[in-house]
């Protein structure tokens, strides 16, 4: 199942630094992890905001719960999921 989600981090200005560092870090380690595993193959920058849209592409809602939930700055995120399902009008759904 593919699912487009729009993550906007909103890290507290009181964070101390290292704390701030340490999840920048992690959370990007795991997410290159996801992407090199498939699950996560797009992910792109929002110009001007700490934000991104992603396709994630896992076996069902359940799952992308737990991935999301799962990143270190899950905690700062707002998050739009949206599920997606192929267009009749898409060139691959083309015989």
């Amino acid at each position: 199942m593919l699912f487009h989600v729009r993550m906007d981090v909103a890290i507290p200005h009181g964070l101390d630094p290292a704390e701030r560092d340490r999840l920048v870090t992690t959370e990007q380690a795991k997410a290159l992890d996801l992407q090199r595993s498939g699950v996560w193959p797009h992910l792109w920058r929002i110009v001007g905001k700490y934000s991104n849209i992603s396709v994630f592409d896992v076996s069902s809602s359940d799952e992308l719960h737990d991935i999301l939930s799962s990143l270190p700055l899950y905690p700062f995120m707002t998050i739009d999921v949206t599920p997606l399902a192929q267009h009749p009008s898409d060139l691959a759904a083309q015989p």
